[in-house]
């Protein structure tokens, strides 16, 4: 990765000021637009790589010095002076060729826009990394071992039931000692953020975070619909897949701890030994679903962009950043040795090859990240993951033997079943909380309402004697702290890539077309058109739900009997 890549105001300013003091008209319309991207792809480019270099060692001060020194001394000034070509181009009534929705994304932006909440956004970035830190922080003594909390995933899929009972204890005991660090960073984000809304003039938090995010084609009240599609028509499914497991696992009820064991009896799934294996395999199986896939992640090999295995001080979680300067994407994650890690990398793969795609058309506008609607930009890597399965066995180029990847499979249909209603909780969490901002910012009645939509959206998990732990579910989720209202595009696009995987199991070569032919569109479509791209239809109903959970649950059943 090219750590020169970064550019500070000094550099960046005068390419402002030209396009500032320039008159843009219909002879100099493409050329003034691929100036901004210019300036745009640099300074983007650099925070991103500002923020990597916190994510990778959350110990590093000078990392994070220049994270700093970024948020106060530059960011301020580009996200100023892109207003101020934001109301340029607006102004001069001009446009360009596929740049219908980057426009109106402009608008959106610019309403939103006040100069008093960019300090603000500089506080929640510092936030962010104080979140960060803790998480981070977060390791247990295992046999002997320093271990992260991370890591303590392993343990959860033990077939030794004492040991990850044990484990999961040992791990939610040490999530508890931050309980309160979590709940001052809480209050002091819930503070900012509605200060933020106000600046802006809006009623709430979420009214500015849904302008924010651009959500055009759907409301809040379509989200609770949502809501009361998974209850009726995937909770039924999934109790029934829990009941299964309590009676296999011989148990009288199913705690947190035994959801991830797998039923076969066999030995967790051991799919890599350590992260050039899982590079090198993962590159074989993107190449099969199709060449250029495997070509675009051996670059980011050789580039120094893959980011993958577990360690100390290291941020939690997976992400894919664009580098839009490069036009190369970088993937972090957090491997340590389970299916779940090969999940991750075929999910962030799916997003880098979205960057790739989108990266050629013309305008930082069109390709950003920031410009493609979150919703597919997760049906873009929840799609890989299912586009990827026929490629999962050794004699594919894959991890596993026939028996070992059905099992494979069994475990992330199943994982992403029991994921729409664990979404359904996170989502109407923060509908919650900022509808009701007072309650919202008192971690007590957080954590009761926690409560309240476990028990309404997974009854099926017994808590006894661990309510604490399972009050404070919110604290563990990074999203609610860190991207508010970033989770229901995770189930939205879940039921997109159901329906791709539908099609991919009728024709594998075509429904890989039309996701590859959506993927190039970038930001220029809405959201309607992105999903019908792709092969798949954009909704929030129980029958297209119901659908997609028959299959899921068909193909769990189908696949169980070969092991």
């Amino acid at each position: 990765m090219d750590k020169d890549a970064i550019w500070d105001w000094k550099e960046l300013k005068p390419l402002y000021k030209s396009l500032a003091e320039e008159e843009i008209t219909e002879k100099n319309i493409k050329d003034w637009l691929a100036g901004w991207t210019e300036a745009g792809a640099k300074a983007d480019e650099t925070y991103n790589r500002v923020y990597i270099a916190t994510s990778v060692n959350t110990a590093d001060k000078e990392a994070e010095e220049r994270f700093s020194d970024f948020m106060e001394n530059t960011y301020p000034d580009w996200q100023a002076e892109e207003q101020k070509l934001k109301e340029k181009l607006l102004a001069s009534g001009l446009s360009a060729p596929g740049f219908e929705i980057p426009l109106r994304n402009m608008r959106a932006e610019a309403d939103l826009f006040r100069e008093e909440n960019l300090p603000l956004i500089v506080q929640e970035e510092k936030l962010n990394t104080a979140h960060d830190k803790i998480m981070g922080a977060q390791t247990v003594e295992w046999q002997g071992e320093e271990r992260t909390v991370r890591y303590m995933e392993v343990v959860l899929r033990e077939t030794d039931r004492k040991a990850r009972r044990s484990g999961w204890e040992k791990m939610a005991a040490r999530q508890l000692d931050d309980r309160e660090a979590i709940n001052q960073n809480w209050r002091e984000f819930m503070k900012l953020r509605a200060e933020m809304a106000a600046n802006a003039g809006k009623e709430n938090f979420r009214a500015y975070r849904w302008q924010y995010l651009k959500r055009f084609d759907y409301t809040p009240e379509d989200c609770k619909s949502f809501h009361r599609a998974i209850e009726e028509a995937v909770v039924p499914a999934v109790e029934r897949l829990a009941e299964r497991r309590r009676k296999k696992l011989g148990l009288d009820s199913l705690r947190y701890y035994d959801l991830f064991v797998d039923l076969s009896g066999e030995e967790p799934l051991v799919p890599f030994k350590n992260a050039r294996e899982l590079t090198d395999i993962s590159t074989e199986i993107f190449r099969r679903v199709h060449p250029k896939f495997g070509e675009y992640f051996r670059t980011m090999d050789e580039e120094g962009l893959l980011d993958l295995p577990n360690r100390v001080n290291k941020a939690a979680g997976g992400f894919t950043a664009d580098l839009c300067w490069s036009r190369l994407p970088f993937v972090f994650a957090n491997a340590v040795g389970i299916h779940d890690d090969v999940q991750t990398v075929l999910h962030e793969g799916g997003h880098a090859f979205h960057a790739f795609e989108a990266f050629k058309l013309p305008y930082i506008q069109q390709f950003n990240e920031s410009g493609i609607p979150m919703e597919f930009a997760e049906v873009a890597s929840m799609s890989m993951e299912y586009l990827t399965t026929p490629y999962l066995t050794a004699e594919q180029g894959g991890f596993y033997s026939k028996k070992d990847a059905a099992r494979a499979i069994v475990d992330h249909v199943e994982t992403d079943l029991r994921f729409w209603p664990y979404m359904a909780i996170v989502d109407a969490f923060q509908h919650w909380a900022y509808e009701n901002p007072e309650e919202g910012t008192d971690p007590d009645a957080c954590d009761v309402k926690w409560m309240e939509l476990e028990k309404r959206f997974r009854p099926y998990i017994d808590w006894s004697g661990f309510e604490d732990v399972m009050m404070t579910g919110w604290q563990r989720k990074d999203h609610i702290h860190q991207v508010p209202f970033y989770y229901v595009e995770y189930g939205l696009a879940l039921l997109g890539s159901v329906q791709v995987w539908r099609n991919s199991i009728q024709n594998q070569e075509k429904a890989v077309a039309q996701y590859r032919a959506a993927l190039a569109l970038g930001g220029t479509a809405p959201l309607p058109k992105l999903f019908e791209t792709a092969g798949a239809k954009f909704s929030f109903d129980a029958k297209t739900l119901g659908e997609a959970a028959a299959l899921m649950e068909g193909k769990i059943n189908e696949l169980e009997g070969m092991y």
